[in-house]
């Protein structure tokens, strides 16, 4: 056997051990940098995405406040109470958060003093009527105040804040500019904890009249309505729209004071202000580690994935470079194998042949016995090497395609004898046996079917101990194949080289094939089989014996 020192090949798998290391470290700190990302992220997210929820659950606040309470200005001051009613019943259904709504219904005239009102010079708000209206307010207890009752309504907080607010703005009113939107809806309404304050806001006309009012009394004595509606709120009826409920357990509305006594490292917690009339309140977010842990691994998988993904790759490629090595390494071997062997074999003839031809010709004289024993030799060896390239050739032109298949009629009995009697001559002790069964001719091409029959006839020789030099062959026509069993009594396959014995230039070490085999025998049957369209198995048991199975197709017509 020859050395890998020897044969000068060197496999150096230092290189690939080096580089599987490398990359599994790599992938390890990859692991463990994308685990802290994906923390960091969702610890970040559990930040921002207050915002978000914040955003998604006072939508409906913003709708209420930015689009709803405009249209009470779009009655121009003319609710009643009839009309009032109807206006909030829509509210409360539509906005829960609305717990109660009161209704003024109040009146600007161009007199000098108003008993149930405010007063600027001639100009004077006051109250004709007051309504209150919810889901708990009892109908006997709608009606607060009528004008017609002719007393003061003391309870009138809302009504004086905001009349306060309208006499400034109508004092302060620059009548050669139009207001913008801002000034506006910043005058006519008063926001307060849980709590809005609405007028309806008059026309540009009509805020022009409301100044001259003040400093003097017109003679078309104008009366206007407007309308107050005082809005009282349930920051408790916000529904909350968890938007990312696999990172918040759980979110209620707490007062702005709100400080958790239980508060520890198991949890975390963050909060964010509500706005507008809700400015005292805010969202406040707790969710428990181990909750934000699953969040965090749910982000971190699919990342790590990816990186096993990719490791994978990785690995793969170092074990295909390692498996290229290995059967560059293994061809090598074999290779060199073969040609160390196919010298010998060449060599040994030639040596032989060589020898006997010095002998011949220095020889004074040659007696008849010494004449035939040399002819004997040469011709032996001779056939050796023409046995050999021939094997060579075969094989080279089968694998090539290079020969036909040619198609001859024989009588299988013949045909298996002369093998017998060719064998038997060359080995004496040789036990050769046959059996034929349900055919006589077979239509094949008799120089391939005789290769076949002379390679694991010498196998099966070569490779039994003596005495047990035997070999039975069978042929049995089953259905439209030809099944040939070659048994033998031999030493036998390990099953570990069951499926290397038909390689090119492989070779069983053993003691019975130290000298005289290239590995070519059973690779070179196994494309002869291949080639005439059949197949090759083997059975084998250690020191029992070997049996090779041999199925060819059965086409019988020429």
């Amino acid at each position: 056997m020859v050395s890998e020192k020897d044969t000068g090949y060197r496999k150096n798998f230092s290189l690939i051990v080096t580089f599987i290391v490398l990359i599994s470290v790599v992938f390890i700190l990859s692991l463990f940098l994308a685990f802290n990302y994906s923390k960091k992220n969702i610890e970040n997210e559990f930040v921002s995405a207050k915002a978000n929820v914040l955003e998604e659950s006072i939508k409906p606040y913003n709708d209420f406040f930015f689009n709803k309470l405009p249209e009470i200005s779009y009655y121009n001051g003319f609710l009643d109470s009839a009309t009032a009613s109807k206006f909030v019943d829509t509210i409360l259904l539509q906005y829960p958060f609305v717990s109660k709504v009161v209704f003024y219904d109040t009146e600007v005239r161009n007199i000098k003093y108003e008993e149930n009102g405010m007063n600027l010079g001639h100009f004077s708000i006051g109250i004709k009527g007051v309504y209150q209206f919810g889901s708990l307010v009892p109908k006997d207890s709608v009606k607060l105040f009528t004008e017609s009752e002719g007393r003061n309504y003391a309870e009138a907080e809302d009504f004086n804040a905001l009349a306060v607010k309208l006499i400034n703005f109508v004092q302060k009113l620059d009548t050669a500019k139009v207001p913008s939107q801002d000034q506006l809806f910043s005058n006519f309404t008063n926001i307060r904890s849980n709590k809005i304050d609405y007028f309806n806001i008059p026309s540009p006309e009509q805020l022009k009249t409301y100044k001259r009012m003040v400093s003097e009394k017109l003679d078309s004595q104008p009366v206007y309505q407007q309308d107050l509606l005082s809005f009282q709120l349930d920051p408790s009826k916000i529904k909350i729209r968890n938007t990312r409920p696999l990172l918040y357990q759980n979110i209620r509305i707490e007062p702005i004071t709100y400080d958790p006594l239980d508060a520890s490292s198991e949890y975390v917690t963050g909060e964010i202000a509500l706005p507008g009339a809700f400015s005292e309140f805010k969202l406040y977010f707790i969710s428990s580690r181990s909750f934000v842990k699953k969040e965090i691994f749910s982000y971190f998988l699919p990342i790590a994935a990816l990186l096993l993904l990719f490791y994978g790759v990785l690995v793969l490629v170092a074990f295909l470079i390692y498996r290229n090595l290995n059967i560059n390494h293994k061809m090598f071997k074999l290779q060199y194998d073969f040609l160390t062997n196919l010298t010998h074999e060449f060599k040994t003839p030639v040596s032989v042949i060589k020898i006997a031809g010095n002998n011949i010709k220095s020889a004074p004289s040659i007696s008849e016995r010494e004449q035939k024993l040399y002819g004997k030799i040469l011709d032996e060896e001779a056939d050796k090497l023409n046995g050999l390239m021939n094997k060579l050739l075969a094989f080279t032109q089968i694998e090539n395609k290079a020969i036909t298949l040619n198609r001859d009629e024989i009588n299988m009995a013949e045909f298996i004898e002369s093998t017998i009697d060719v064998h038997c001559l060359k080995h004496p002790d040789f036990d050769f046996t046959y059996e034929l069964d349900g055919f006589k001719t077979f239509v094949t091409d008799p120089v391939l079917l005789g290769s076949l029959f002379d390679n694991l006839a010498e196998n099966a020789y070569k490779y039994s101990p003596v005495n047990h030099k035997k070999l039975h062959i069978s042929a049995r026509l089953i259905k439209d194949r030809v099944v040939f069993r070659f048994k033998d009594a031999g030493i036998g396959i390990p099953s570990s080289e069951i499926n290397n014995i038909f390689k090119k230039f492989y070779r069983i070490q053993n003691r019975y094939n130290q000298n005289g085999s290239v590995g070519l025998g059973l690779a070179f049957c196994k494309e002869l089989v291949n080639f005439m369209g059949g197949e090759i198995t083997v059975k084998s048991v250690v020191d029992k014996g070997t049996e090779f199975k041999i199925v060819l197709p059965y086409n019988n017509e020429l």
